[in-house]
């Protein structure tokens, strides 16, 4: 199979890097392509790049500027009934996403841990559907929601089984996990929230400004993903992420703050808010948690804070920056399925976008 990755950042360069430690003796890839932000290369399938020490430089070498149709041009005529094709996007691009529907049409498979294609606008989500049926090239997403655990992959085989999908549950954000997981332990004291926050940050697990985590906006694009999977008629038509019923963190006096660091200069004036919500909690013995709800049998899809047991497997089983989500079905009640594990990091998203890779040969 022949690949072109576009985007060689955090995510991209360790995805490149685990696809050239498969020995070449026993891989069924050949590396074409390498397309960043400024330049790309491409070489002869004969000549793939094959070195983890030197593809970088080999990058760096070309002068040639990104041009996609040019790309799917010469990726598309490789094509033949012996070889697949497949370009792999590890960016978090409009652009890029919005061209996935003519990749699918050319024979190309599309894989990829961009949420944008497959949480954004419901017309182009439709048109990848068509497109791939139109000539059988794939898209695999596995890596949109949860990095590299098995939930998207999980979800497919439950629908695809005929199991009725009653309702998932989950903390799917790594970072609002961190954070709560810090914050609320079923005591009524602890850490003030915006301290929590800023660690968080210096962590690496916020984005530089939090607020484009506390809007709860990556639970809500994660949620359309998987509402959209089941694409079951007893849940609401989601045009995009936008229609999720998402209940935002962030102080209404600092919508709108331009910086990060401004943000959390501010964010302690609502320490006590936060603060009087753990102690309710704590007075019911439960914790909070940032959680996102795909109901099947109400017709909901939401995220927002809410309170479980201490007793409770998102109160208990989660640490660090961990996900966890539990699948509601008929096969799996009362006791649902449960899938836990780090949700967030560039090794184990590559990995997941590699497992997709491989499910192609």
């Amino acid at each position: 199979m022949l690949v072109a990755v576009v985007g060689v950042g955090l995510v991209g360069s360790e995805f490149i890097n685990q696809l050239l430690s498969i020995p070449a003796e026993s891989s069924p890839f050949r590396l074409v392509s390498l397309s960043s932000s400024s330049r790309t290369v491409f070489v002869d399938p004969a000549n793939a790049i094959s070195s983890i020490d030197k593809w970088k430089s080999i990058l760096s070498a070309s002068n040639e500027k990104p041009n996609y149709e040019n790309l799917t041009q010469k990726l598309s005529g490789l094509i033949d009934p012996s070889t697949k094709v497949a370009i792999v996007d590890n960016t978090s691009s409009d652009d890029i996403a919005s061209l996935y529907p003519q990749w699918l049409r050319a024979g190309i498979n599309v894989i990829t841990p961009n949420k944008k294609a497959y949480s954004g606008d419901l017309g182009l989500y439709e048109d990848i559907l068509r497109a791939s049926k139109e000539t059988g090239a794939k898209f695999l997403n596995e890596s949109t929601v949860g990095a590299g655990l098995p939930v998207i992959s999980t979800l497919k085989e439950l629908v695809a089984t005929g199991d009725k999908v009653k309702k998932i549950e989950g903390v799917f954000s790594g970072t609002m996990s961190y954070i709560f997981n810090e914050f609320s332990t079923g005591s009524p004291d602890g850490p003030s929230f915006s301290s929590v926050v800023s660690v968080a940050r210096e962590k690496g697990y916020t984005e530089p400004h939090p607020a484009d985590d506390l809007n709860g906006f990556d639970v809500a694009r994660k949620l359309t993903i998987l509402a959209r999977t089941i694409g079951s008629s007893s849940l609401p038509s989601l045009q995009s992420f936008a229609s999720v019923q998402t209940s935002s963190l962030i102080p209404a006096p600092l919508e709108g703050i331009p910086t990060g660091d401004e943000f959390l200069k501010r964010l302690p004036e609502f320490d006590a808010e936060f603060d009087q919500m753990r102690k309710e909690a704590s007075r019911e013995s439960k914790v909070l948690r940032f959680v996102g709800v795909v109901d099947g049998v109400n017709g909901e899809v939401k995220a927002g804070l809410e309170k479980y047991p201490t007793s409770h497997p998102f109160a208990t089983s989660l640490g660090g920056s961990d996900n966890i989500i539990m699948f509601h079905t008929e096969r799996y009640s009362p006791r649902p399925l449960i899938i836990q594990g780090a949700g967030a990091g560039a090794a184990v998203t590559a990995m997941g976008v590699l497992g997709d890779l491989l499910k192609l040969i």
